[in-house]
């Protein structure tokens, strides 16, 4: 079991793959009667304050999923103290997070995958290939394996 009332997804650049699975997970959640803050971010800058890819928001809304209310912002070291669980979406975005872990911190990262048996396997970027759908079935199975494994 998971022991996690706020958890937070991150990938590159907060604009494909973390906020839809912030939107897909915080609507999981709600439909089952949990009250789990849910956030994303990005290793990097360069979407500060953006909404998701249009491309993410017209995948999660053919889904039943509004993300457009979400902007995008970066991942800091303070997030290790703000949130119970880390879920990265590729091992590049573990790598970083990791290296901004403050000192005592045992604050948990794993790999998105990792909810589902898949050690070593990242997210797809869809940013260039456009694999927005895949992207929506990894993270809505992703997210109903979270929502089981969370007491």
């Amino acid at each position: 079991m998971i022991q996690a009332k706020r958890v937070i997804f991150v990938c590159l650049g907060n604009i494909c793959r973390s906020p839809t699975a912030h939107g897909v997970f915080r609507d999981k959640a709600a439909q089952a009667g949990l009250d789990i803050v849910t956030d994303s971010a990005g290793t990097g800058d360069w979407h500060i304050d953006s909404p998701p890819d249009r491309r993410a928001t017209l995948a999660a809304q053919t889904r039943g999923y509004d993300i457009s209310d979400l902007r995008a912002r970066q991942f800091t070291a303070l997030d290790f103290d703000q949130f119970d669980l880390i879920l990265a979406m590729d091992r590049a975005n573990k790598r970083t997070i990791e290296a901004q872990r403050p000192a005592g911190s045992t604050t948990p990262v794993l790999l998105f995958r990792e909810l589902l048996g898949q050690h070593d396997s990242d997210v797809p970027d869809p940013y260039f290939d456009g694999s927005f759908d895949h992207v929506l079935d990894l993270i809505e199975s992703g997210s109903d394996a979270l929502l089981s494994r969370i007491k």
